[in-house]
Parts: structure tokens; sequence; C-alpha cells
């Protein structure tokens, strides 16, 4: 059984990994990307390199994981942006 605390950080993790995930549709079906900051997308993966660096330091599965899909999403969203949004 998963203690207390690994039961908030999983929770935590699957909000803030999954608010992403509205935005990587509506980019794809769209491929409307002007409005996203690549400021703010440059920003995102440099933090989430960092945390997904510290979950490894420490162990921490839900930081591991939810940077992991959070990394990857938001590469998505440099994706689309370089390609279609740069114009």
């Amino acid at each position: 059984m998963m203690d207390i605390a690994s039961m908030l950080g999983f929770g935590g993790a699957f909000l803030t990994t999954a608010a992403f995930v509205p935005q990587v549709i509506k980019s794809a079906k769209t491929r409307q990307t002007h409005d996203l900051s690549l400021g703010w997308i440059a920003c995102l993966i440099g933090g989430f390199v960092l945390w997904l660096s510290y979950g490894f330091l420490i162990h921490d599965m839900p930081l591991m994981l939810a940077n992991t899909i959070s990394l990857l999403l938001v590469l998505c969203l440099l994706w689309m942006k370089l390609k279609w949004g740069m114009s």
C-alpha cells in the first residue's frame, strides 16, 4: 500500500502533467502555435529537465514519472512551434 506522501505526489504529478494534454491536442489539431511563447517552452523544458534530474537523484517515482511525461509533451509543443508557429 502507498503512503499518503506518495499518493499526494502521484495525484499532483497526474494533474500537472495532464494540464499539458489539451494544449498538445489543440495545437496538433489546429496547427496553430503562434500564441505559444518560445521562451515559455524553453523555461518549461529546462525546469522539467532539472526536476527530472532531482527526481532521479532522490529516487522519487512521482517526480520522475511526471517530469518525464511532461517533458515529452512540452517537446511535442516545441516541435509544433518550430514547424508551424515561427512565421
